[in-house]
């Protein structure tokens, strides 16, 4: 052995162990860059970087998924989702009103992928915000603020879930519920309003009065009427015959009773005469 060998460092590591080590932290790199677990709730995008790009024949469910580390996936949120907005919007007349409005939606998950190759992971600020907002415009825009204060709020809601609906569902995007908050109308226009209620609902208080008492004053009237006539029959059938032979009657029945009395026919109007009640 010379001697050049024999003072060689014992610390110098060998080739064939830094090409191991080498090859181990790429493999680790790439089982890293390959490796994804999609959370609950969640759902996943393939971007093919080499392969055409968004992989739009399906979306990939939660749990563990194995892709080449070239590709990418983007992770969306696939829950139900709440926003809430505030705006103001003109009524059929040109009035100002505010409205608050909220919307629950989610991602269609079988058309994730064309969601986020046509919108991107941003369309809830470029799509869903948009879209509610043109639905609840239009939608109040049919209405005056009478309607809208007085009877039409429910109709209103319903309305503005339809459109964004419709709106929504062309861009992949379910919408579950929309609620309207709050309406809002210019305080003058809100005092307007109440007076205006008020009097219809005193004149339809005072017009159900005068009704009630003009069916009472004919219902007076025709059982007026009825005894009037009823008197006018009984008057024109009593004769002085019938009137003696109820009188007979009568008196018959009192001559039952056991108190002494005197009973003189012969009166000059023809009825019996009773005299004496002890």
């Amino acid at each position: 052995m010379n001697q050049q060998e024999y003072y060689r460092p014992k610390s110098e590591v060998p080739k064939k162990l830094i090409a191991i080590g080498v090859i181990l932290l790429i493999v680790v790199i790439v089982m890293f860059k390959s490796s994804i677990t999609i959370k609950s709730g969640e759902a996943g995008v393939l971007f093919k970087t080499f392969g055409g790009g968004v992989y739009t024949e399906e979306q990939f469910t939660e749990g563990f998924h194995f892709i080449a580390p070239w590709n990418k996936m983007i992770i969306y949120n696939a829950k139900q989702q709440t926003i809430e907005e505030s705006m103001s919007v003109l009524s059929s007349n040109g009035l100002e009103i505010d409205v608050d409005v909220t919307l629950q939606f989610q991602p269609i998950a079988k058309k994730l992928p064309l969601l986020h190759q046509e919108k991107g992971i941003n369309y809830v600020d470029n799509i869903v915000v948009p879209e509610v907002r043109s639905a609840t415009r239009s939608v109040i825009g049919r209405y005056t603020p009478e309607e809208i204060y007085s009877s039409k709020r429910e109709v209103i809601q319903d309305e503005i879930y339809q459109e964004t609906k419709i709106l929504l569902e062309k861009q992949f995007v379910q919408v579950n519920a929309i609620l309207v908050r709050d309406i809002t109308l210019p305080a003058t226009i809100k005092t307007a309003i109440e007076q205006k209620l008020k009097f219809e609902q005193e004149s339809l208080g005072y017009k159900y009065k005068l009704e009630k008492e003009t069916k009472e004053a004919e219902r007076i009237k025709i059982e007026a009427e009825g005894k009037a006539e009823a008197n006018r029959i009984l008057n024109a059938s009593l004769t002085p015959n019938i009137l003696k032979e109820k009188g007979i009657q009568a008196t018959l029945e009192l001559s039952k009773s056991p108190n002494s009395k005197v009973i003189v026919v012969g009166n000059s109007d023809g009825l019996p005469l009773i005299l004496g009640n002890n």
